[in-house]
C-alpha cells in the first residue's frame, strides 16, 4: 500500500502533524505559515515513513491513540488545558497524511473503539473533553480475524458500521502462490546463502500447509497461516546450516531427512482439536509431512498401488527392481548428519533409482537428482513398498518383510495403508 503514495511528502518543518504548507491543520502550521509565508521551512517525507502500525492490545489507552493534555508542557507554557499547544497528541494525529494500521481490532477495549467513531466519521478528536477540530487526512486499514476464536473481543457494531470496505482474505489456493508468499517473508541469513534449496523441496514445505488444512485433526476455526511455511523453511535451512558447521562445508543441499527439522514449525502454528490433542502433536505433523509426500511423489512418479498384470498373469509392478533388491537382503542407511559425498555415493549404491528419476522428471536439473531419488525412496516407504525407520540420527530403508520385524507401524490419521515409524537408534 505504501508504494501507492507518492514517493516524497512535503511537510512543515517542526510539525508534529506533518502539516501541508498548502493546507495546515495545526496550530503550529498555521502561525509557521502566517509568520514566514513563502520562506516557511519545508521538510520532505519519505513514502516508506508514512505507514504508522499499532497492535491492539486490552492495555492500549486512548492517550496512546489520540493522545493527551501534558500538565508539563501547561505549565512551563502557562497555557490552559483548553489550548491546543498543551496537547501531546498519539500516534493517530500524528499519522495525518499517512496510512494508519490497527492489527487485532477486536482486543481494542470497547471505549476505545468508540473514541475513533468521530475520528473516521467528523474528523475531530476530543481530549479531556475539549474539543480540537482537526481535520485528519488518514486511511485507517484494521485487521481481524474472521472468526474470533478465541473469545478475546468483538469489533462494536457502530464502529464497523463506520468502516467502508471489508475484504475477506483467504490462504492461498495454489502452492506456486504460496510459495512466492513464503519467499517473500521468509528470512535467509548471512550463512545460509550458500545452501541450496530445490524447488521440489520448496513444493513439500508448502504441501504440508496444505495438507494441513484438509486434516481432520486441525482445527479449521484456527486455521493454518502462511507463518507455518516461513517458519518451516527457515527452520529447513537452520537444520543445513548445522550439518555444514559439523562437517565443515562451505555449501549444502536440504535432504528429506531435513524436514524433521520443520516438526517444531509444524507443531507451534497448528491448533489441534480434541483427536489430534489425543494422537500428539508430533505424531500429526510428522503425518503432515507423510502426506505431502506422498503427494507430491504422485505429481511425478506413478502409483506403486497400480500395478500391472504380466502375460502370465503375475502381478508385476514398475518399481519391482528395487523393491527386489532390497528383499536380496540390502539395507539402506542414510545419516542426518553425513558429509554430502557420502550421502550421494549411499543414494548412488540403490540400483535403478536414477534411471528411474531420469524417466519420470522432465526437465530434470543435475543438482535435483538425489533429491528426487529420496523423494523415490521416501514415497515407496509411504506406499509400504518398502519400509522405513526413522530412528535418531539416520533413516534406514528395508524390504517390507524385515522392516515388520524391526519396527511398529503407528497409524496415521486412520489411515492404515501407510505410517510413521518410530524406533530407538541403536
Amino acid at each position: 500500500m505504501v508504494q501507492l503514495l507518492d514517493e516524497w511528502m512535503p511537510v512543515i518543518s517542526g510539525s508534529e502533524l506533518n502539516d501541508d504548507p498548502l493546507n495546515p491543520i495545526s496550530k503550529f502550521g498555521i502561525e509557521m505559515i502566517e509568520t514566514h509565508r513563502d520562506a516557511t521551512p519545508i521538510d520532505w517525507v519519505h513514502r516508506n515513513e508514512r505507514y504508522t502500525e499499532k497492535l491492539a492490545t486490552p492495555d492500549v489507552s486512548i492517550a496512546d491513540l489520540i493522545g493527551d493534555a501534558d500538565p508539563i508542557k501547561a505549565a512551563t507554557l502557562k497555557l490552559p488545558y483548553s489550548d491546543e499547544r498543551v496537547i501531546h497528541f498519539g500516534l493517530i494525529p500524528r499519522s495525518h497524511r499517512c496510512l494508519f494500521v490497527i492489527n487485532e481490532l477486536p482486543d481494542l477495549q470497547a471505549r476505545i473503539q468508540v473514541s475513533l467513531f468521530n475520528i473516521l466519521q467528523e474528523g475531530d478528536i476530543q481530549i479531556r473533553g475539549f474539543k480540537v477540530r482537526l481535520p485528519l487526512d488518514i486511511q485507517f486499514i484494521f485487521t481481524a480475524n474472521p472468526e474470533d476464536y478465541t473469545n478475546r473481543g468483538s469489533i462494536v457494531t457502530p464502529l464497523k458500521d463506520r468502516i467502508d470496505s471489508q475484504i475477506i482474505t483467504h490462504y492461498p489456493e495454489h502452492i506456486q502462490t504460496s510459495k512466492e508468499i513464503t519467499r517473500q517473508e521468509a528470512r535467509i541469513l548471512p550463512g545460509q546463502e550458500q545452501i541450496y534449496v530445490p524447488e521440489l523441496a520448496r513444493n513439500l514445505v508448502e504441501e504440508i500447509a496444505f495438507q494441513a488444512r484438509k486434516s481432520e485433526f486441525v482445527d479449521a476455526k484456527s486455521g493454518v497461516s502462511a507463518r507455518l511455511t516461513i517458519a518451516a523453511i527457515e527452520n529447513l535451512l537452520s537444520t543445513v546450516e548445522r550439518r555444514m558447521i559439523l562437517n565443515g562445508e562451505s555449501k549444502g543441499t536440504v535432504r528429506m531427512a531435513d524436514f524433521d527439522g520443520a516438526v517444531p514449525a509444524i507443531t507451534g502454528k497448528v491448533e489441534l482439536v480434541y483427536e489430534g490433542e489425543q494422537e500428539g502433536a508430533g505424531i500429526v505433523a510428522r503425518n503432515l509431512i507423510s502426506k505431502a509426500i506422498r503427494e507430491q511423489f504422485l505429481n511425478y512418479f506413478s502409483d506403486p498401488e497400480n500395478v500391472k498384470k504380466s502375460k502370465k498373469g503375475v502381478s508385476v509392478s514398475k518399481y519391482q527392481t528395487i523393491t527386489d533388491w532390497f528383499e536380496s537382503g540390502q539395507v539402506v542407511d542414510l545419516l542426518n548428519e553425513a558429509p554430502e559425498d557420502q550421502y550421494l555415493k549411499v543414494l548412488d549404491t540403490i540400483p535403478n533409482l536414477q534411471e528411474m528419476v531420469r524417466s519420470s522428471v522432465p526437465n530434470l536439473k543435475e543438482k535435483d537428482l538425489h533429491f528426487y531419488k529420496e523423494l523415490l525412496l521416501f514415497g515407496l516407504a509411504e506406499f509400504n513398498v518398502i519400509s522405513k525407520q526413522t530412528l535418531v540420527k539416520r533413516t534406514q530403508f528395508s524390504d517390507m518383510m524385515s522392516g515388520m520385524f524391526k519396527s511398529k507401524l503407528s497409524s496415521k490419521d486412520g489411515d492404515e495403508g501407510y505410517g510413521y515409524y518410530e524406533d530407538a537408534d541403536k
